[in-house]
């Protein structure tokens, strides 16, 4: 049998991006990854950082760091018995009442105690968190040496700044950068419902004075929470895809719907800045290259980080309108309304199927997306070899 171990003098970091229900491929690519790690070692990320929806699955693998097989077969579990009333109402009242008294409090006086306004109430997402995740752990997991750090990063309406929440042993310092810094924490379900809000699509949530949504937005540099955090290899399950639309042979005389566009504008969010700040971590290990290695002690705040990208191989907006009618007779009602359907090209519908067999078929692709750069994955890992798995 192997012996027990875990993986936090490697200081490598997962870094997991949003996107709604579409977080359910990067489970999969864990679990193709898990097939690689023996049964019963630890995590092989010691620092995990998460964005939105990236930012709950994280922080699941953090309240597991000590055995990654038992975080992923949980996470794993959760996302294949998701229903879409797990995550947001869904009901004729939930959905048509959340609108129609966002309506009415749009007259209240301004000095009444208002709630937020969305298109949609998360509310259930709160309850589902509270039920699977163990946030002590996390502060256990630490201790024992399982893991060095967990961050979530949230937007702050109230400021527009970047904010990584993020729990660690007491060495990691607290950073402030041009519209982005680091506050340590003890986490909890309220930082992962702030950092998940989607931007008009759910509320936004308040921590201490200040209201936050969605972590992707105004986060101009994705990497920074882990190399702050110590990084030397980052791991990122990004969510750039190759488009393929869905009419490619027409020729559509029709502008674009408000629909598209907030599609367009959503995929904008959640994956053109990690693309830039990859692109400039490059430059940056190309420059340092350049370097003779007596002045790199000079040279302060720059080190040299190692990189891996795995992003999906299919376009998740065509999966999605397979699975268009499993979604709640109300929200497709409310979706049609803004010009969505089954054969709308807009990605909206990818972000809020929360649906099993959706989640499913997504898990499936990151799974055999990673399977396909196993030994590239080992690689950078510096993973065991594992068992065969082609059994």
């Amino acid at each position: 049998m192997t012996s027990k171990r875990n993986y936090v003098e490697s200081q490598n970091a997962l870094v997991l991006t949003g996107g709604g229900a579409r977080a359910a491929y990067q489970v999969g690519v864990l679990s193709a990854i898990a097939k690689f790690v023996p049964r019963n070692h630890g995590i092989p990320f010691p620092i995990l950082c998460g964005t939105s929806a990236g930012a709950i699955n994280t922080t699941a693998l953090g309240c597991y760091a000590s055995c990654f097989h038992l975080g992923i077969k949980k996470l794993e579990w959760v996302w294949k018995n998701l229903d879409t009333a797990k995550i947001y109402h869904s009901n004729t009242q939930g959905v048509f009442g959340h609108i129609g008294r966002g309506m009415l409090a749009s007259f209240q006086a301004d000095y009444a105690n208002k709630v937020p306004r969305s298109l949609l109430n998360s509310a259930p997402l709160r309850e589902l968190l509270k039920q699977v995740m163990d946030f002590k752990r996390i502060d256990h997991n630490i201790l024992r040496g399982y893991l060095s750090a967990v961050s979530v990063t949230a937007s702050s309406y109230s400021t527009g700044d970047s904010i990584s929440f993020y729990q660690s042993s007491d060495d990691i310092l607290p950073w402030q950068r041009a519209k982005r810094s680091g506050h340590p924490s003890q986490l909890n379900s309220e930082h992962l419902m702030a950092s998940s809000a989607i931007p008009m699509v759910f509320p936004s949530i308040k921590i201490k004075n200040m209201h936050f949504g969605d972590g992707s937005v105004h986060q101009l540099s994705p990497l920074s929470p882990a190399i702050h955090l110590g990084a030397k290899r980052i791991f990122v399950i990004g969510v750039d895809q190759s488009k393929e639309p869905l009419h490619i042979n027409e020729n559509n005389p029709h502008p674009p719907t408000t629909a598209t566009i907030a599609g367009h504008l959503l995929d904008s969010i959640f994956s053109d800045t990690m693309n830039s700040d990859l692109e400039r971590m490059s430059r940056i290990n190309n420059t340092l290259k350049l370097i003779p290695a007596k002045k790199k002690e000079q040279v302060e705040g720059l080190k040299h980080i190692e990189s891996f990208v795995i992003n999906p191989s299919h376009d998740f907006n065509a999966i999605a309108v397979n699975y268009y009618n499993e979604l709640p007779l109300p929200v497709r009602l409310l979706l049609r309304s803004m010009g969505i359907s089954n054969d709308a090209e807009s990605s909206i519908i990818s972000y809020l199927l929360f649906e099993k067999n959706f989640c499913s078929e997504l898990i499936k692709l990151g799974f055999e997306d990673a399977l396909e750069k196993e030994t590239q994955i080992k690689n950078f890992l510096n993973l065991y070899p594992a068992p065969n798995h082609h059994k």
